[in-house]
């Protein structure tokens, strides 16, 4: 491991002051260079999956504002894509594919599943060439259960309908796709790893709203058979989860059961309940309003101050509890960072 990298140094359960710091989303619209590019691109999807514009989108708020750790420009959807479905990005509708109700379809073969992914590794590698050696270079998936509510219903849901009737009225079925998805899960996150990057973050942004027992089989059981198959290649790996909005209960059984190193947090989630908690398990992730990123002044100033108070003495990455918003004026992040870092 990269001792002087502050990001992995917490990973490793190490206390680090003040802490470092990056931001979901922190490459997007809110970045005039991003908007820029993305009217040359034409779509979404086009930069993503274009290397030489997914790695300028990477390194753009690591030029701008000095983040501890980049994380790879690219999209959850890229694991349905690499099983075979369509995915179509539409402006001010977002994601779409043709719903599945079987896994009868779905591409079974690993060589196939990483072509398809491969602009994400050939970005990771030249995103690793240019990058500084202090900061940290992230890779992530999307977990099984929320990329399974996708493919279920065909985009994005509030209340994750048709995976959940999958999931009662066939859960044999609905436990195949989830162990394809985990397959294929595992495997990206193996490949970003040899890729050059440092760790992994496993994007779980449907998990709310689940029953107890459901949590613990669509969510806690395939992270944990993802985090096992990925440190069965990588024992060293290092694996940050996000189960986002999940009960305290819920992101309680997570830190203990899955066996990642880190978990993130919601904004919801109080700062000392998961110091207390889940920093006796794990480093925690966390968990400024994205809100109060974009009210900025002493507003910001005061969240941020309770926040890393909270933490003190806990293995902790400062992050917002979920992606930064469009309209977040650049000012105030540059204010976040600086917060941040005077906190010591």
């Amino acid at each position: 491991m990269k001792e002087d990298v502050k990001l992995l140094s917490v990973l490793s359960k190490k206390n680090v002051t003040p802490p470092p710091i990056w931001l979901m989303r922190q490459a997007g619209r809110y970045l005039p260079e991003y908007r820029a590019l993305r009217a040359k691109a034409g779509s979404f999807w086009t930069m993503c999956m274009s290397p030489e514009m997914a790695k300028e989108i990477t390194l753009q708020p690591i030029q701008r504002f000095g983040f501890d750790s980049a994380i790879l420009f690219s999209d959850i959807l890229t694991i349905p894509y690499a099983l075979g479905l369509d995915v179509v990005f539409e402006e001010s509708i977002g994601p779409t594919l043709t719903p599945i109700t079987t896994t009868d379809a779905l591409r079974r073969d690993e060589k196939e599943w990483a072509r398809r992914l491969s602009p994400a590794y050939e970005t990771l590698r030249m995103v690793r060439a240019e990058l500084d050696s202090q900061t940290a270079l992230l890779g992530f998936a999307g977990a099984p259960w929320t990329l399974a509510t996708y493919m279920a219903e065909g985009k994005g849901s509030s209340d994750q309908r048709a995976a959940k009737l999958w999931g009662y009225n066939d859960p044999q079925g609905f436990a195949r796709l989830l162990d394809i998805l985990g397959d294929c899960v595992a495997l990206h996150l193996v490949r970003q790893l040899d890729a050059g990057a440092d760790a992994v973050q496993l994007f779980d942004s449907w998990a709310s709203g689940l029953p107890e027992r459901e949590f613990a089989d669509w969510v806690i059981a395939p992270t944990k058979r993802i985090v096992e198959k990925v440190r069965a290649v990588k024992p060293d790996a290092k694996i940050i989860g996000f189960p986002r909005a999940t009960t305290l209960a819920g992101y309680e059984a997570y830190a203990n059961e899955t066996g990642v190193d880190a978990v993130s947090i919601d904004t919801a989630v109080p700062p000392r309940w998961a110091a207390k908690i889940l920093g006796k398990r794990v480093a925690v992730q966390g968990n400024l309003d994205p809100i109060a990123l974009i009210a900025g002044g002493d507003a910001l100033a005061a969240a941020v101050d309770r926040i890393v108070d909270a933490f003190e003495g806990v293995p902790f990455i400062f992050n917002l509890g979920h992606g930064i918003l469009p309209e977040t004026p650049v000012e105030h992040v540059a204010q976040l960072i600086a917060c941040v870092r005077s906190s010591a």
